[in-house]
């Protein structure tokens, strides 16, 4: 799927210096514990998060994230956008939730591309 189209579909913006709506996005997830799509995530998906910081772009570089949407219209700081420029991924923000999103995407026919956790990496307190 094409950047164009994910932002016809999910009713985004791109709020960066990013031009190239014909790049493709071969899956999707969404998260917003970094450590979980560095963990499961694979390359070339397109990242639903609620963070804005940076290093949810840090992160989406270390996994090969070809872009990212802030959902719930987030509004993303400078810093931010800087190193999604520098780095060459676009962000996009969508006035729509997460859940929304992943099932708007889902449906259009957008895989999933996130990996199973074995039970040893998926420790949590109880």
């Amino acid at each position: 799927m094409k950047i164009r189209e994910i932002l016809e579909l999910t009713k985004g913006k791109i709020i960066n210096d990013f031009n190239d709506l014909n790049r493709e996005v071969k899956g999707g997830c969404g998260a917003d514990l970094m450590s979980d799509v560095l963990a499961s995530v694979q390359p070339e998906a397109v990242l639903l998060t609620g963070l804005c910081n940076p290093q949810v772009v840090r992160t989406a570089v270390m996994a090969d994230i070809t872009a990212i949407i802030m959902v719930r219209g987030k509004t993303v700081p400078l810093g931010t956008i800087n190193l999604a420029n520098e780095e060459q991924i676009p962000l996009i923000s969508s006035p729509c939730g997460m859940f929304e999103l992943c099932g708007i995407l889902y449906k259009a026919g957008l895989p999933c591309f996130e990996n199973p956790i074995s039970a040893e990496e998926c420790i949590c307190d109880e």
